[in-house]
């Protein structure tokens, strides 16, 4: 039988989006462009305005969105280094807790006083606009040289305050009112959703290390598949799945899984996938010429946002710790919006909220104006700051890949760029007994390594290690790398810092 045409048609366009979409980053990088918006872009081009594709199901959009968003926060929560933003957690929280509340009240009251906006319209703009966007923090932070805890910071952030966001949204949607207990179920959501993402995260993190899955392909999978189930399980219960989600994907990013270089790689994908599919599909719901009508209100709530809602938020909930000023106005700056409050202003529709279709259309128009403005700057504006000097350095790689019929591991090893490890000869590696360098690749070629030899940048090692000597070798290999070959005496362990 073959395939009928509308299969095939809608297969092609899918795989020519996508491929106009990944040449567009390549596009975004040389022009110092956000890709984000050319995503948005390719779909206002097909939608009415364009090609003619017609599509207004926001209840659609809405579900396809979080489902895209679930995807993106385990992307980002799978690639976060603890050892990067531990020290930067109680500022993280606190700027996706108290900053949310504090952006919604003074955006709500801005919006209320200058558009005349009601109180409940009013701080629905500021639920809406007071997440930062995961998608568009993870993607351009990571490519800025700021410091570990700033950048940290920042990506806890965007990691955890959509929980808070969404959960503002849905009680100003549903228009119950307000009573004392109010407090207490936000923090019964965001509690709840942390716990049992990490307790799910350690359980599977646990149950992947002593599993020998028949494909190297499956651990990816059941990775993503236990951030996904997060999500799902304790939406169920009324909690945060998103919180749920990103907390079960940072533990499992963080813990010594198989393979896991190739469960970075294909969590990457999908979230570049997810973002794809996730902008174009909002660029199609887009009608521009619905957009004219919206761009005060947009503006406006943008100029609200970015130059008092966001620093005095930033101000107040980073107050307990003492943080320099010049980090506390790259932090202002820094919170990009994107997909996220469009999503959230999705909700208000499929509500039948009216003024919900206007609340979308300026929030599209914010979006775009402020990923321009922000997204392109965001390198020189931390220039002009000077905070570009003591700049994270890269993070020593290793991955494992189990040998069960022999009890032993591979380790893969990959030296970066600023490690002590470079010029270190491989005999002053001491590894424990139990462990050896099989095969050093330089330049792409192969070696059989010496005593003698010394390592360079860019060198990869393969490592071969019994279960029982595993965690020394590579508490062993992680001292060197940071602080070379006289490690033990400058009393570097290798452990999690």
């Amino acid at each position: 039988m073959g395939v009928g045409p509308e299969l095939s048609v809608v297969l092609g366009a899918v795989a020519a989006v996508l491929l106009v979409a990944v040449l567009a980053v390549r596009v975004s990088v040389r022009l110092g462009f956000p890709s984000l918006l050319l995503y948005l872009a390719i779909g206002v081009v097909l939608g009415e305005a364009g090609i003619g594709v017609q599509f207004e199901n926001a209840s659609l959009t809405e579900s396809l969105g979080l489902a895209a968003l679930v995807l993106i926060l385990t992307e980002g929560g799978l690639t976060t280094r603890w050892s990067e933003v531990r020290t930067a957690l109680w500022p993280g929280l606190m700027l996706s807790t108290v900053a949310v509340a504090v952006s919604i009240g003074v955006t709500g009251v801005a919006l209320h006083l200058i558009l005349g906006f009601d109180w409940r319209l009013a701080l629905l703009w500021g639920a809406v606009l007071s997440s930062t966007d995961a998608a568009a923090v993870f993607s351009v932070l990571r490519n800025i040289a700021v410091s570990r805890r700033l950048a940290g910071a920042l990506e806890l952030e965007s990691g955890m305050n959509d929980a808070a966001a969404y959960i503002a949204v849905v009680l100003l949607v549903s228009g119950g009112g307000w009573s004392w207990s109010l407090p207490f179920t936000v923090l019964y959501e965001l509690i709840v959703g942390a716990v049992i993402g990490l307790g799910l995260g350690f359980l599977s993190a646990a149950g992947l290390r002593r599993a020998a899955l028949p494909a190297t392909g499956l651990y990816p999978l059941a990775t993503v598949a236990v951030s996904v189930l997060a999500f799902s399980a304790v939406s169920a219960i009324h909690a945060s799945g998103l919180l749920a989600a990103y907390v079960a994907a940072l533990v499992l990013g963080n813990s010594k899984l198989p393979h896991r270089n190739d469960t970075l790689s294909f969590a990457e994908g999908l979230g570049l996938l997810s973002q794809i599919g996730l902008f174009v599909l909002l660029g199609l719901f887009m009608s521009p010429g619905r957009l004219l009508d919206a761009v005060v209100p947009g503006l406006v709530a943008g100029a609200v946002v970015t130059v008092l809602a966001r620093p005095l938020s930033v101000v107040l909930a980073l107050l307990p710790f003492r943080i320099p000023w010049r980090e506390q106005a790259f932090m202002s700056w820094a919170g990009l919006r994107g997909a996220v409050p469009i999503v959230l202003a999705m909700i208000p529709i499929t509500e039948g909220l009216p003024a919900a279709r206007h609340l979308v259309d300026g929030v599209f128009v914010l979006v775009i104006v402020l990923t321009l403005v922000q997204g392109s700057t965001l390198q020189l504006f931390a220039s002009l700051l000077g905070l570009g000097k003591g700049a994270r350095s890269q993070e020593l790689d290793v991955d494992a890949a189990p040998l069960d019929e022999l009890g032993a591991v591979l380790l893969t090893v990959r030296v970066p760029v600023g490690s002590r490890m470079h010029g270190v000869y491989l005999r002053e590696l001491r590894l424990p007994i139990g462990a050896t360098v099989s095969l050093l690749v330089r330049e792409g070629v192969g070696h059989t390594p010496a005593p003698g030899t010394r390592l360079q940048e860019h060198d990869q090692l393969l490592v071969v290690a019994t279960e029982a000597a595993r965690r020394e070798t590579e508490h062993r290999i992680r001292a060197v790398d940071r602080a070379g070959r006289y490690a033990r005496w400058k009393g570097e362990t290798g452990q999690e810092q």
